[in-house]
């Protein structure tokens, strides 16, 4: 243990560039995913999509510094990444197709949703009695459960209506990247072992490039460098109906963002109380105000790179300072966003199934050294939390029939399931708890 504290202290510049790198690989498909999906719904042009890649990947940069500087006022301090909220692609397209509404309603929604959020903070951070061991392992556990298929979605090529998807190529790619990392993490040690997903990422897409399977168009057509504009897409305009979605949304992402938050805590061994909940909604609520004022997306922590501090046990925040250093860059730089794009699906799924996996045996450790796994009651808090995050996750489509206003809160399976814990635990145990594991007594005295 005091190895890995001096490693982390002593660290040379170029070992924390590059495990920065290697959290803006892990986080890249996904912050990626949504511009190009709701630019695509919405009916952008090439270059307004191009715009508005960049200027997203640009923001979850500041968003994350946001985050992780920890003052008094804002920042939970924490290794955290923030990306764009995926759960907000749904009300922002719909938002956007909305006769008399538009996508200046949509921004102007941001805006509103990350002032609610900022204001109410304080209550938020009241949400960490409802957190007791049994509901922080489980929500981890139910965080690794429903990251996995995307990891294997990705593997298969990413889109599964695709005729190559699941091609011997892309599963070679996939799981050589896989037992790649496994024989680094066996093999290696120190920094190397640290950045394994990174060389693994980089071996892949080498490889890839050798079979012909990387595309460089993305890296000839982007440009060096553009400006940020604020309002590039028009001054937004504020509707009560899309107000109240945004707000839905971001009530969400806070309550998805309290399980990473806890389960950072418990990796780097630091004690989350009310108050840092708090600063980190706080800051969660600038971020969703910057994403409307520069015209991107609400912004939230995200999951997968929880999975990667646990990895590569580098726990400091100047790895992810770094990392968020990177992401402005590259939003400056569109020529640096398409370098990125040159890793294949499949290569990166390969990746992620360790990384998401990781944050599955994280959540089972929790429950394994802080819960009584002897009471039949926690056992099925466990069961239904994680049957029901995993269910939703695999059939989403269960609950269509449902309002879009209720959608938003059961079609997600980290909250549905993160919900689940919290009220069973509260039926079974009450807010005291009493579900953590007793520590046997030495020479009469119990610890």
């Amino acid at each position: 243990m005091e190895r890995e504290r001096i490693f982390q202290r002593n660290r040379h510049p170029f070992k924390t560039l590059s495990l920065g790198i290697q959290h803006v690989l892990a986080m890249y498909a996904g912050a990626i995913i949504v511009p190009l999906i709701v630019g695509g719904a919405l009916g952008f042009s090439h270059q307004d999509l191009t715009y508005l890649i960049s200027i997203d990947l640009l923001a979850c940069g500041v968003a994350t510094l946001l985050q992780v500087w920890g003052n008094r006022f804002f920042g939970i301090g924490l290794p955290v990444m923030l990306g764009c909220a995926f759960q907000a692609v749904s009300p922002m397209i719909a938002i956007g197709g909305e006769e008399g509404m538009g996508i200046t309603a949509i921004y102007g929604a941001i805006i509103a949703s990350g002032l609610f959020v900022f204001l109410f903070s304080g209550l938020f951070g009241k949400l960490i009695a409802f957190f007791p061991p049994v509901v922080t392992g489980s929500v981890v556990t139910i965080i690794g459960v429903t990251l996995i298929p995307v990891a294997l979605k990705d593997l298969g090529g990413g889109d599964v209506t695709a005729s190559d998807f699941g091609s011997p190529t892309n599963l070679a790619l996939g799981f050589g990247v896989l037992i790649f990392v496994i024989l680094m993490n066996r093999f290696s040690k120190g920094f190397l072992q640290s950045i394994s997903v990174l060389i693994g990422l980089i071996a892949g897409t080498l490889v890839a490039a050798l079979m012909g399977d990387v595309d460089l168009t993305p890296l000839k057509e982007a440009s060096w460098f553009h400006m940020v504009q604020p309002f590039y897409f028009g001054v937004p305009t504020f509707h009560a109906s899309a107000i109240l979605t945004m707000i839905l949304v971001a009530i969400v992402s806070v309550a998805e963002s309290t399980g990473v938050f806890m389960a950072l805590g418990k990796i780097v061994d630091k004690e989350v109380t009310s108050k840092d909940l708090s600063r980190g909604y706080r800051a969660e609520g600038l971020a969703i105000m910057l994403g409307g004022v520069f015209n991107s997306f609400p912004y939230t922590t995200y999951s997968q790179n929880v999975g990667l501090v646990q990895m590569s046990r580098v726990k400091t925040r100047d790895v992810i300072v770094v990392a968020g250093g990177l992401l402005i860059l590259i939003g400056f730089v569109p020529k640096i966003a398409a370098l990125t794009q040159l890793v294949p699906t499949s290569v990166l799924g390969g990746a992620m199934i360790a990384l998401f996996g990781l944050v599955l045996s994280s959540g089972i450790r929790m429950l394994g050294d802080q819960v009584d796994l002897n009471r039949h009651e926690n056992l099925l808090i466990i069961a239904c939390s994680v049957g029901m995050g995993l269910g939703v996750t695999v059939v989403p489509q269960i609950f269509d029939a449902l309002p879009a206003w209720l959608r938003i809160l059961v079609d997600n399976g980290i909250v549905a399931g993160s919900f689940t814990a919290i009220v069973m635990n509260l039926l079974f145990n009450g807010l005291k708890g009493g579900q953590r594991k007793q520590v046997p007594a030495v020479d009469g005295v119990e610890e």
